[in-house]
């Protein structure tokens, strides 16, 4: 997926969210989602609070991404470095998968064609089945090494 340029309605939808769950959507949390939403795949914290659209202190950055969390609006990702990584939940930006740098956990975002992206779903239905689990959705991550990465080895 690629990055999302500032979008009104996705803010809306958080902000209802939040609302639904008596919490205020302030500007600090706005400048969060609109970090996020540039983002081209999951982020830390720690690259949040580099953004020039993310205006909080690192401890409210910390807050706001546990609120967030706890909202669903954010879906954390651990990352081969055991770094954790945020973004918006898919009820938000829709279904993707992504690319996982084993090297220096970077995490993209990536578009599987849907007849792909079906071909695994029906697998993960296939080793859910085996299992007694009723699949209900599925989550792809190819670990490999960036091209960031691959150049510098």
């Amino acid at each position: 997926m690629a990055a999302v340029k500032e979008n009104p309605e996705i803010h809306e939808m958080v902000r209802r969210r939040l609302t639904d769950n008596e919490v205020r959507y302030t500007s600090g949390r706005r400048s969060v989602v609109t970090a996020i939403l540039v983002a081209t795949g999951p982020r830390s914290a720690a690259e949040l609070a580099a953004e020039p659209t993310c205006n909080l202190p690192i401890s409210s950055l910390y807050r706001t991404l546990s609120v967030f969390e706890e909202a669903s609006i954010l879906r954390k990702h651990h990352g081969s470095d055991g770094v954790a990584r945020y973004e918006l939940d898919e009820w938000l930006t829709g279904h993707h998968h992504h690319l996982v740098c084993v090297s220096c956990g970077l995490i993209e975002d990536i578009e599987v064609p849907d007849d792909i992206d079906q071909e695994v779903h029906e697998i993960a239905t296939k080793i859910g089945a085996a299992a007694g689990f009723r699949v209900i959705d599925h989550v792809l991550e190819v670990e490999g090494v960036c091209v960031n990465c691959e150049s510098e080895s």
